[in-house]
């Protein structure tokens, strides 16, 4: 297989899966374990991180509104207060993740814990949305929600296949908020969590580069972090009307399937 398909397939899965929440890291890990099967191609961690990067830009667009209200009516008591949950759930965020880094917490590539996040993830989500029937749901993010999704995104950078967007999205529903505002302040808060996690990763790995490790291909990088935000564009575009209209149990069923395939291949490659 060519380099350049591998890199589109990638970016093809980057950029449904960044918010989608069905766990963007648990599937890239998979597709790149996949590709080294049939194609030359190995992705660095520079090129995982610009392509994530590239899908975390490219919603910014789709979010126009909010940050308009940020720069240009930030003496809004409500915009304020808005801003200031993001901020605190970055900030959380921020600490957990430096913690975990201290602890030199690594990324566990093997298809059984991710297929067990994805599992978890998918039941809980079923279970969420049949507790939520006929319940009247909350307009306004409480401090309870930035706390909790600030939280949810540390438990998503810990364990692979638990999604970033699906922890912090079942966490606000969990605690009364409705799903379009649950969504998007979820992918608001996940905005500077990725560009600073993005950043953190390029700077360290071009200071402290891998003794031994292949030149970077930068044309690559750039392919995979194109397709990867016109995708991601066209999946959260898709998404935030979804939620509009649609509960998240499709996406329940999704996980539980997947984490079945995951389970069901390992048990035919290990056998006799």
């Amino acid at each position: 297989m060519p380099d350049w398909i591998a890199v589109l397939f990638l970016g093809l899965v980057e950029g449904i899966t960044e918010f989608i929440p069905v766990s963007s890291t648990g599937h890239l890990l998979i597709a790149e374990q996949w590709l080294e099967k049939i194609s030359r191609f190995e992705a660095s961690e520079m090129f995982t991180v610009v392509i994530q990067l590239g899908a975390v830009l490219a919603v910014i667009p789709l979010f126009r509104q909010r940050f308009h209200q940020f720069i240009f009516e930030w003496n809004d008591p409500a915009v304020r207060d808005y801003l200031a949950k993001i901020v605190v759930a970055f900030f959380i965020t921020g600490v957990g993740g430096f913690l975990v880094t201290k602890a030199h917490w690594d990324l566990e590539k093997n298809p059984k814990p991710i297929a067990v996040a994805l599992l978890i993830g998918g039941i809980l989500f079923l279970a969420v949305e049949y507790w939520l029937r006929g319940k009247p749901r909350k307009d306004v993010v409480g401090w309870n929600v930035a706390i909790a999704v600030g939280l949810g995104q540390i438990i998503a950078a810990v364990f692979p296949g638990t999604s970033r967007s699906g922890a912090t999205i079942l966490l606000a529903l969990i605690l009364g908020l409705n799903r379009p505002l649950a969504t998007e302040f979820s992918f608001l808060v996940s905005i500077p969590t990725m560009i600073a996690a993005s950043g953190y990763e390029i700077h360290k790995t071009l200071r402290h580069p891998v003794v031994g490790a292949a030149p970077e291909r930068w044309d690559m990088v750039f392919l995979g972090f194109v397709v990867s935000a016109i995708v991601s564009f066209i999946a959260v575009k898709w998404l935030l009307r979804y939620v509009q209209t649609h509960t998240f149990s499709a996406f329940g069923w999704y996980r539980i399937a997947l984490a079945i395939g995951i389970f069901l291949l390992l048990l035919t490659s290990t056998g006799p």
